[in-house]
């Protein structure tokens, strides 16, 4: 296999075009081989094989930096840089990422995880260079769909600026992780499909090519020149406007080709951007087919492309997904916004209902949730359905533009809690902190999925901002017999006893449940509160916990710091200063990618984990206390 000759960044540059063209298609096959065992990022990665390929013959790796937007395209790029041997642990724990990784390899320039950032990091890193008068090449990869972020458009404007070499490759595959959106996808298409282009190409080299003995030699030499026919009929392109010249478009799937216009793109003293045509999924045919679902998979059966692991229940999402179409049959104010994840957040369904309620923006979380307000403004009921992690970068907007107008937009924060195998950038772990510093927001965290379904129901009918906050994966269907009606503020209690009190928030009162059963085994009196509410916090369902109790542990899958365990923690040291408090949460810091099961175990935040931080810090002092054997049991 040509694929074993392949052990670092210069190694690609030893092989013939014969060996290229062999080795692009064991690439190919690796990575559907490995992909389908661990899971990972396929679609995305099978259509940039020959444009990493292209790169690394083009380009000196490390001392050349290549910046992947998002990264989860950077599977190729890690094989030609020497991991190949270390996919069998791809995104495991304790294995390499699905994303480049600076600590990973000293070819990965910059850590990426969310999109829009390569073209500002790739600046910044050639900004650098020029400052300290060193000299290497800086290459910025960024999707069309990334495109629709409104960080590119920024730092594409300060891109014009470059007085020195800096290469933007635009690998152009018509998708984001769903179908593009907006009027850049329109302008894109439009390179690629114009009709008068392709007529005046086919014309002229139709002419060219009657030439006796030079004919050939000038269709050859024209289609070198940097710009090619292209720029004879679209002169004032929106690149070469802002000052940014344009190669391509160019086959991203001809290695030949792709190595000549990065030629091209290495001479220029200024801002470059190469357009790269490739399909997402090239190669295997269930991902051509199906781009979307071929983003992030999980282990699937190579011969038919089915997950190896049916699913029994329903997730979250697609409890989110039933609920909030059945709440927009109800009333026609309700619309849903997502940012270029109608499948993702359960809208799709949403979607083919009441197409004119449904706004798909593109990968621009800013403007979902300042568009929201708007719509909130103008009357209706909105939704915006997001990964906790990707609305991060809402934050200004839900301060700003909602949370200060008071204005009734409904978060549906997917994605909560760890998330696994995608590592620091996804998981969903401060939203509880960001959103609960924020005045009038209101955060909501289900139990359940009956709890998640009322909750969505209250947030509608609420006249303000309003999060519900919920996990990844299947949802939680035990503890259906506790179905308090929903009341603002309000916590929920499940079982009271006395002397140990569990208070914990969405996905972990179901690691409450398992708590208590183990303490009860072991003969300790416990008490299982769901607090419902992260803000407001049930302040009365703290002072009727901490009337009958010694030790009240707070459990959330969140980071401390800022969280609700620190609220409730405050207010009991404030009123009463007897009673013990415990904190189960994440430890403040950064998680790394691996199974949810290994994350938790090694957070401390599993039942075992919290039972066996209890009995080291208070149960089997209390045990021995002999006034606490006196007690009546």
């Amino acid at each position: 296999m040509i694929l074993e000759l392949i052990n670092g960044p210069e190694d690609i540059k030893k092989l013939s075009s014969e060996e290229l063209d062999i080795l692009r298609q064991e690439i190919r096959n690796f990575l559907i081989g490995k992909i389908s065992a661990t899971g990972g990022h396929l679609a995305s990665n099978l259509g940039v094989v020959e444009l990493t390929m292209a790169l690394f013959l083009t380009f000196d790796l490390p001392k050349d930096k290549i910046i992947w937007d998002v990264g989860h395209q950077s599977y190729t790029h890690k094989i030609l840089s020497g991991r190949k041997d270390s996919f069998d642990e791809l995104r495991q724990y304790g294995g390499i990422s699905g994303f480049p990784k600076r600590k990973e390899s000293p070819c990965d320039a910059f850590n990426t995880g969310h999109s829009s950032t390569s073209i500002s990091a790739g600046l910044g890193i050639a900004q650098a260079r020029d400052v300290l008068k060193e000299d290497y090449y800086v290459v910025s990869v960024i999707g069309d769909g990334a495109l629709t972020g409104g960080m590119a458009y920024e730092a594409l404007n300060n891109a014009a600026r470059m007085k020195r070499n800096f290469i933007i490759v635009l690998n152009d595959n018509n998708m984001s992780i769903s179908e593009n959106v907006g009027g850049m996808s329109k302008y894109l298409n439009g390179i690629r499909t114009g009709d008068g282009y392709l007529d005046l190409k086919k014309y002229v080299t139709g002419v060219l090519s009657r030439i006796p003995v030079v004919g050939e030699s000038l269709i050859e030499q024209i289609s070198r020149t940097k710009n090619g026919i292209k720029q004879l009929l679209i002169p004032g392109m929106l690149f070469e406007n802002m000052g940014i010249t344009y190669l391509g478009p160019v086959d991203g799937h001809n290695i030949p080709a792709l190595r000549r216009a990065l030629r091209e793109a290495k001479k220029l003293n200024h801002a470059v951007l190469l357009h790269v045509i490739t399909q997402k999924g090239k190669g295997y045919v269930p991902a051509e087919k199906n781009p979307s679902r071929f983003h992030g998979v999980e282990p699937f059966d190579i011969s038919t492309g089915k997950p190896k692991r049916e699913k029994k229940y329903p997730s979250y999402t697609d409890v989110f997904s039933k609920t909030i179409c059945q709440l927009a049959k109800e009333d026609p104010r309700i619309v849903a916004v997502t940012a270029a994840m109608p499948d993702g957040t359960g809208l799709k369904r949403f979607s083919r209902l009441y197409p004119r309620r449904f706004f798909d923006v593109g990968i621009a979380e800013e403007h979902a949730v300042t568009s929201a307000a708007g719509m909130a403004a103008g009357g209706l009921k909105p939704v915006v359905a997001v990964y906790s992690s990707f609305l991060q970068r809402g934050y200004d907007q839900i301060l700003h533009d909602v949370c200060i107008q008071n204005l009734p937009v409904v978060l549906a924060v997917d994605r909560a809690g760890l998330v696994g195998s995608d590592g620091e950038t996804h998981q969903g772990i401060f939203d509880l902190s960001y959103l609960s510093s924020i005045p009038n927001m209101s955060v909501f965290a289900p139990k359940n999925m009956w709890e998640l379904m009322d909750g969505l129901k209250f947030a509608f009918a609420y006249e303000g901002p309003f999060a519900v906050r919920y996990p990844r994966g299947e949802a939680y269907r035990g503890l259906k017999e506790f179905r308090t009606p929903v009341e603002y503020g309000k916590g929920e209690m499940l079982y009271e006893e006395q002397d140990i009190a569990l208070l914990a928030v969405g996905s972990m009162v179901s690691t409450g449940e398992h708590v208590r059963e183990k303490l009860k085994a072991e003969g300790w009196n416990c008490t299982l509160a769901n607090g419902r509410f992260v803000k407001p916090v049930d302040y009365e369902l703290v002072d009727r916990l901490a009337a009958r109790h010694w030790l009240i542990v707070t459990m959330e899958e969140n980071v401390l710091q800022g969280g609700y365990g620190l609220a409730v923690t405050r207010y009991i040291h404030e009123h009463y200063p007897q009673v013990k408090v415990m904190n189960i949460a994440i430890p403040d810091g950064y998680v790394e990618h691996g199974n949810v099961s290994l994350l938790r175990k090694g957070l401390g935040i599993d039942s075992d984990s919290v039972l066996w931080r209890m009995k080291e810090e208070y149960l089997e002092e209390r045990r021995q206390d002999d006034e606490w054997k006196r007690l009546p049991r």
